[in-house]
């Protein structure tokens, strides 16, 4: 018997670029506003029947619409659709339903376990669009492979989806296509971003390793991620901060005050924004900008975080908690511009990719300790953020500030292995 995708020891993400006919953006469409539809009305009968179990009262009536809810709530599924017939219509993926029941379900899990992100909420229209489906195998397949499951590639340039037939791809890794055999297809994702563009984002599983095994680099790197580098590792290679955003940052202000005055002059005409063709020109033009800054920012990172990972054995880092930091008005804007968090979070998978090892220490006084022997700088001699440079006062040996952080998040790393 064929493992599930769970049981398969390798798992992979790719997202791919697709480019649907009118037809086939218009079933996109409708099954993004059911995904969002349905989701929602599982928030709607939880909500109420939580509010409704809190009566003390017992009213009839509430006694009778907690039983049917708890009822519905058994198999969500088929009680929407039986209320709302419309998602009875062929042009809806089922399993795009079942994907957005288990989703929500997801939210709660991780809110149980979590406590951060806050119970889930209704998810607003917008102007992007996203649902899920999943990749089944019929009984038949002795085999699963990326090409003979419900999601599957027909040939190197197309790939086929539930409803939506054939789609015409690019940006797929050309490694992996030589691969489909050992390769399976598990949850699948149709996305629109705010400017138009469609993707497909496929989970993959194997019981094979996606990247081959690597050469022991024979190095260790401690990294330091501060503003006004953007990185410093142990070995006193220092990488600039790029500051994508503040390069950009007067050209998007200048068009989104233009925005702002296209919305108001529609307001005044009693026009829809939908319907306002300047204000969605503009639109389009400010969603360019932000997704330019947010592209160049993310192949920035890749870069950053794949030649650490495959040049060292082992790579530690300082935790940080960036919702902490974003607090300092002062630093908000440059710490968000960096994207530190995103950074720990490609290392943290690219290290399982590749077979590296990478962690993540307490930078309580990584800044403030002298790697050489120790001393830790207290009171009147504590490091200000001016200090860049400065000398032990007990051994006398001087130190670059982040080179130094550095040596000593390293330092921390090797203790705890």
């Amino acid at each position: 018997m064929a493992k599930t995708m769970a049981q398969l020891p390798y798992h992979y993400g790719v997202k791919v670029r697709v480019f649907p006919s009118t037809e086939q953006k218009r079933l996109i469409k409708r099954n993004s506003d059911a995904s969002r539809f349905i989701y929602n009305q599982m928030n709607g009968m939880n909500n109420d029947l939580f509010w409704l179990k809190q009566v003390k009262i017992p009213i009839a009536i509430v006694l009778d619409r907690i039983v049917d809810l708890t009822e519905r709530l058994k198999k969500p599924s088929t009680a929407i659709s039986n209320i709302h017939g419309w998602l009875n219509h062929p042009d809806f993926d089922s399993l795009m339903k079942a994907n957005a029941i288990k989703n929500y379900k997801t939210a709660w899990k991780l809110f149980r376990q979590v406590h951060q992100a806050g119970t889930p909420k209704f998810h607003k229209r917008g102007y992007t669009q996203t649902y899920q489906t999943s990749c089944l195998y019929g009984v038949k397949v002795m085999t699963p492979a990326m090409n003979n499951g419900s999601v599957r590639l027909t040939d190197f340039h197309h790939l086929w989806l539930p409803k939506l037939g054939r789609l015409r791809f690019k940006g797929f890794p050309s490694k992996l296509l030589s691969r489909a055999d050992d390769v399976r297809v598990g949850t699948t994702t149709v996305s629109m971003d705010a400017v138009g563009h469609y993707f497909v984002s496929l989970q993959l599983g194997s019981a094979q390793p996606f990247v081959g095994k690597q050469k022991v680099a024979k190095s260790k790197a401690g990294i330091d991620l501060n503003l006004d580098n953007f990185l410093t590792d142990s070995n006193g290679q220092v990488i600039a901060n790029p500051r994508y955003y503040r390069m950009i940052k007067g050209t998007l202000a200048k068009a989104q005050r233009k925005l702002a005055r296209r919305a108001r002059r529609a307001k005044k005409s009693q026009r829809r924004l939908s319907e306002s063709k300047n204000y969605q020109k503009q639109r389009l033009l400010v969603v360019k900008l932000q997704l330019k800054v947010a592209n160049q920012r993310k192949n920035f990172l890749h870069h950053i975080s794949t030649t650490l990972i495959k040049n060292h054995d082992l790579v530690v880092a300082e935790e940080l908690r960036s919702k902490n930091m974003l607090r300092n008005h002062a630093l908000a804007m440059s710490i968000a511009d960096v994207g530190w968090r995103t950074l720990l979070g490609m290392l943290a998978y690219k290290a399982d990719l590749y077979g590296r090892k990478f962690l993540t220490v307490n930078p309580r006084n990584t800044t403030q300790t002298c790697s050489h022997c120790g001393y830790i700088m207290t009171g009147k001699n504590k490091l200000t953020l001016a200090d860049r440079k400065w000398t032990c006062p007990s051994c006398g040996v001087f130190h670059v500030r982040d080179h130094n952080a550095a040596k000593n998040i390293l330092a921390k790393g090797l203790a705890t292995l």
